[in-house]
């Protein structure tokens, strides 16, 4: 009984997302982007760590007829599209009379989760793996114009349909602990920068598109010699 009770505690822990994800809209519509950020790291935070406990508990073994894979996808849409996309609609980052490229993201995306392969067999993502929350972060830090804006969330979504390959960080096996370590220290300049929020200083925020240039570069080279973790 106490190894189940622990599994569902897991799954209590994944589920804290949903209501992070909640006042993040909140926030959102209050304007306050800044902590809507925080508590959208924060459910992250959570996303990055829940799997990991997961495994450790068992849950799939112990609560066989419960669908933790469901529950983080829910999660994970509101968090990672549903918030960012509000961001893009009520803080003014998209040309006048273009608020209508807000809803792109979340009809691609919902496309991109609906997908059986969305995380395929060998852990990557299949198409652009929805991290609108980290668009939304930086075109607020760079105050980028709206034009780059549209032009950016319309191309992301458009590679929500291509079946490139994603690295999964803390599952792909290619280079992992190269892509964790890297990740680690963006995860670091990210804080900073949602804290130092509406204006974090412009070199920090620069330095801190290596990691998202290494991951797509990464991937992109992956996917195109089709190499899987077994092989690395």
């Amino acid at each position: 009984m106490p190894a189940v009770i622990l599994a569902w505690l897991v799954h209590l822990y994944s589920a804290a997302g949903v209501v992070l994800g909640f006042f993040s809209i909140v926030l959102v519509e209050r304007g306050d982007y800044r902590n809507a950020l925080w508590l959208n790291a924060l459910a992250v935070a959570i996303d990055a760590s829940d799997g990991t406990l997961a495994r450790a508990a068992r849950v799939k073994e112990r609560i066989p007829w419960f669908d933790g894979a469901r529950l983080e996808d829910i999660i994970d849409y509101l968090t990672y599209v549903i918030v960012p996309s509000l961001i893009f609609f009520h803080a003014g980052l998209l040309p006048e009379g273009a608020a209508w490229i807000a809803a792109v993201p979340m009809i691609a995306s919902a496309y991109g989760f609906c997908q059986t392969q969305a995380k395929t067999a060998d852990h990557y993502f299949l198409g652009f793996p929805s991290y609108w929350n980290i668009l939304a972060l930086y075109l607020l830090a760079l105050a980028t114009p709206g034009w780059l804006n549209a032009m950016l969330i319309l191309t992301l979504s458009l590679f929500v349909f291509i079946p490139i390959k994603y690295i999964y960080p803390s599952r792909t096996a290619v280079f992992q602990w190269l892509t964790v370590s890297l990740g680690l220290v963006w995860g670091v300049l990210v804080v900073l920068t949602i804290y130092y929020l509406p204006a974090p200083p412009r070199a920090m925020v620069y330095a801190s598109l290596f990691f998202p240039l290494y991951y797509t570069i990464l991937s992109f080279w992956l996917s195109s010699r089709q190499i899987s973790p077994r092989a690395a």
